[in-house]
């Protein structure tokens, strides 16, 4: 962490002993019993052991905050013997918890904050409140947590505060979570009926609604397409398999745990699991014949359903499900092929990323893997570092401006991971290109080359797009549901003003829905104005009014997002119009 982030975070922490003595001075030193308060990303939080605190308490809190800062108090440390240290804070049941579990030896020190107030702490902290003057904090909000994150220990109350350098920081960040909130796919998605999930469907598994699988399947069809166009063929593969087939390519050994396991390994003779990864099943599909370097490159691609047993916790919308569809793909090719193939994968990766509007938003990860961690990987030292030399030489003369992720990579090579931020600022890899010098052999994949000598080819794992449902979370997020026409569920909404322009809509729509065009009619008995805003509240591109106006003159008014509005328009000019945004795949 450099030097100015480690500042920021040691007033955080001195903040949180201030937040911990003003909750003191409010509700009384007899009735708050201290936890912990560590420094967070966007400021700090303090556990209590308190009253149950509600919202219009906030504003007494931050006022006896400011008055202990205006008072220009010292943090002072005190260093201790445990015996010392057990007395001084005798009548705090969490801290006397914390100090019984300190190894012996350790140094046991304290902060006191004027002379009426003292904490548990390793600090650091600022020398005194004059220090944080200029610091602006705000209460975010309370909620419950165990103990020690241990739901068998007492529910205490966490109050979380953001905290900045100055009050421009503060609101340009709230104003950030505001705009984060609106764009949020978990909520924007159920709004914009794209996605559900039920309770007893299961976590990580989301119901995907029609309009979002519309998106899905244009998706879907744009990247089957366009790999067929750069040499890719299609496979389809099983989604289970027995588990001899997980033994040789070794994700039993190393990734069994994130997989959904079918039988018993003590009792069944045969035990199946569902597959978290669709490259040992393509490798039979190179096997099915004899190979030579004529037949190389050889390029499989296939829309693949996968399924990883991901941690209750890690859960979260479209971004991290436990069922999911990938645009996975492996490329057998020689030595010599290498590097080139893996530009073409690179650029097959950045043309989609440009398509989709979110090439600016991406990040690349040179994911490498962790030798102190030896257990995790298959393969000698001699093989990675091979391996990550390759890799390492390709992204140079590509000139992809990487960052290292050591402990990243696959149990079999290491990988190029574009990484993309959702609106609250968590990260997750979206698309994957990764060299593997290993897998070959195991399955006993070889071509004959030039020479005649049976060799391995290298493999390279790629994925062109991604998971779709992560990619259609980060396009609603992007976006803030508002698609480009091209992707967008419902293109055009046609509504009629009254009954007596009602027919003129109908054939408008039904001209526009003749010519595979989505589109909505509205002939609902409802006032235009409503309909207008129930269109709108859905992000619809363009809506087409009609009134007795337009059916007199034969023509439309239309209304776009972002409050265009024309009328008198001839439809084929609007069709025109309406083609070029989809054919150009226009995504402003």
């Amino acid at each position: 962490m450099d030097e100015k982030l480690e500042k920021i975070k040691m007033c955080r922490h001195s903040l949180s002993h201030v937040l911990a003595k003003a909750v003191k001075n409010v509700f009384g030193k007899e009735n708050v019993k201290l936890a912990i308060g560590p420094a967070i990303d966007d400021g700090f939080y303090y556990d209590f052991d308190m009253p149950a605190v509600t919202p219009e308490k906030y504003a007494e809190i931050e006022k006896e905050m400011k008055s202990i800062i205006g008072k220009s108090q010292e943090f002072k440390r005190v260093e201790l013997s445990r015996g010392a240290a057990l007395e001084l804070f005798k009548d705090e049941p969490y801290k006397i918890e914390l100090i019984n579990e300190l190894p012996d030896g350790e140094t046991i020190s304290c902060y006191y904050l004027g002379d009426d107030f003292v904490d548990l702490c390793r600090g650091p902290h600022v020398e005194n409140t004059a220090k944080l003057q200029a610091y602006a904090y705000k209460i975010n909000r309370i909620s419950g947590a165990y103990w020690k994150g241990d739901e068998h220990n007492k529910m205490l109350q966490r109050v979380y505060v953001y905290a900045f350098p100055d009050k421009k920081q503060l609101a340009d960040y709230i104003n950030m979570l505001e705009e984060a909130q609106k764009r949020d796919h978990n909520k924007l998605g159920r709004e914009l009926e794209l996605f559900t999930t039920v309770d007893y469907v299961g976590q990580g598994l989301p119901i995907m609604l029609p309009k979002g699988t519309k998106i899905l399947q244009i998706l879907q069809r744009f990247v089957e397409d366009e790999e067929a166009k750069r040499g890719w063929q299609l496979t389809k593969t099983p989604l289970m398999a027995k588990s001899d087939l997980y033994k040789i390519s070794g994700h039993w050994d190393h990734y069994k745990d994130g997989m959904f396991v079918l039988g018993d390994e003590e009792k069944d003779k045969e035990v199946f699991a569902l597959r978290p990864m669709t490259c040992p099943f393509q490798y039979q599909a190179y096997l099915n014949k004899a190979r030579s370097y004529r037949d190389l490159p050889l390029r499989y691609d296939e829309t693949s359903t996968l399924f990883r047993n991901e941690a209750s916790g890690e859960m979260h919308g479209l971004i991290r499900v436990r069922q999911f569809t990938i645009s996975e793909g492996h490329l057998m090719c020689t030595p010599e092929q290498l590097e080139q193939e893996f530009r073409g994968c690179l650029e097959l990766a950045t043309f989609m990323l440009k398509t989709l509007g979110l090439y600016e938003d991406a990040s690349y990860r040179f994911s490498q893997w962790d030798p102190a961690n030896r257990e995790k990987y298959i393969g000698t030292n001699e093989q990675w570092d091979e391996a990550q030399g390759i890799m390492e030489k390709i992204l140079k003369d590509l000139d992809v401006p990487y960052y290292v992720g050591v402990g990243e990579a696959a149990f079999y090579g290491p990988k190029l991971d574009i990484q993309i931020k959702n609106v609250w600022g968590k990260e997750d890899t979206l698309i994957t290109i990764q060299i593997d010098q290993m897998l070959a052999e195991k399955f006993g994949m070889v071509y004959t080359d030039k020479d005649g000598e049976k060799k391995n080819p290298y493999i390279i794992h790629r994925t062109s797009i991604g998971c779709y449902e992560r990619t259609l979370a980060y396009l609603i997020e992007k976006y803030a549901g508002a698609f480009p026409v091209w992707l967008a569920p419902t293109q055009v909404k046609v509504m009629n003003i009254s009954e007596s322009n009602e027919q003129y809509a109908q054939e408008i729509y039904q001209k526009l829905y003749d010519l595979g065009y989505r589109v909505e009619f509205d002939n609902r008995n409802e006032k235009i104005g409503y309909k207008i805003r129930e269109a709108a509240s859905m992000k619809i591109p363009y809506m087409i009014i009609i009134g007795d106006g337009e059916k007199d003159t034969n023509t439309i008014s239309i209304r776009g997002r972002g409050n265009e509005n024309a009328s008198g328009l001839q439809l084929d000019d609007f069709i025109a119009r309406l083609q070029s945004e989809i054919d150009t795949k226009k995504i402003k």
